[in-house]
């Protein structure tokens, strides 16, 4: 592995995803919110790095992405960037801040471009926000498509289960990914769907199709890295494989450092000067 990360340093781009997607590459993308965090998730070699809505839950506590606001995400953003020389940044648009109208769409997503220097953007949804898209991309800005689970629209769904299970739903998750693609999304993350379906879109489409919990047919997968890491607790979905147990490893190091300091072994004659 180290051989290959060391022989294909160059900067990915957009471009360089679909041309992953044509030789049959798999595209490695993880989540950060932090300088620290992203210079180990890039040289780690991940593909795509996205500073998710997800730090809403996992930064802030919050029990939903929706309450995260635009000043947060470029605050996160513009960190991440910082910390990043191979990876492409990819930024979520949060909840609001491309809904409401494609003249606010694109308002705020020069904002995020201008002040992260973050490579793309991500937006959820389908023919609802489409004029959005376009108008985004014909800014010049690249965009990232999320179809499936929508955790910005939880309120309307009410539940965080599998999505596009009956032919209604799924009939129109393909039209929205092929309507995404025609605008000129360059890639598109499909959550929690069947896996059969994800592989379907996935053929149809010549852009990338990144799945979290959506089997492996797709060109390539996404996780919220505190979960592959095993920071968190209490979150078991199918689809997670944690890859550590930092939750272990940070608790064990801490108790030992306050027994250190409450027993004078911290610090020692070497440690001070």
């Amino acid at each position: 592995m180290a051989a290959y990360l060391s022989s294909d340093s160059r900067k990915v781009t957009t471009h360089r995803l679909i041309e992953m997607k044509q030789r049959g590459e798999k595209i490695s993308m993880l989540t950060s919110y932090d300088y620290t965090t992203a210079q180990i998730v890039d040289g780690a070699g991940v593909d795509v790095i996205l500073v998710g809505d997800s730090a809403s839950n996992v930064i802030a506590g919050n029990i939903t992405t929706l309450p995260i606001s635009l000043d947060q995400m470029i605050f996160l953003g513009k960190a991440v960037v910082r910390g990043v020389k191979r990876a492409l940044v990819v930024v979520d648009m949060p909840f609001g801040t491309y809904q409401t109208s494609a003249y606010d769409a694109v308002t705020n997503a020069i904002q995020v471009m201008k002040i992260t220097h973050a490579d793309a953007l991500k937006l959820e949804g389908g023919e609802e926000v489409i004029e959005s898209v376009k108008k985004i991309i014909a800014s010049g800005i690249p965009v990232m498509g999320h179809l499936g689970l929508m955790p910005q629209s939880i309120n309307k769904y009410g539940t965080y289960a599998v999505r596009a299970k009956g032919d209604e739903e799924a009939e129109k998750l393909i039209r929205d990914a092929k309507l995404l693609e025609e605008a000129g999304c360059f890639a598109i993350v499909i959550e929690k769907v069947p896996a059969a379906l994800a592989e379907r879109v996935a053929k149809e489409l010549t852009i990338p199709v990144i799945g979290i919990g959506a089997g492996g047919g797709v060109d390539g997968q996404v996780l919220v890295v505190s979960d592959m890491l095993g920071m968190t607790n209490g979150f078991s979905p199918r689809f997670l494989r944690r890859y550590a147990d930092l939750h272990s490893v940070m608790t064990n190091a801490i108790s030992q450092y306050v027994e250190d300091v409450k027993h004078c072994d911290f610090p020692n004659e070497k440690e001070q000067y």
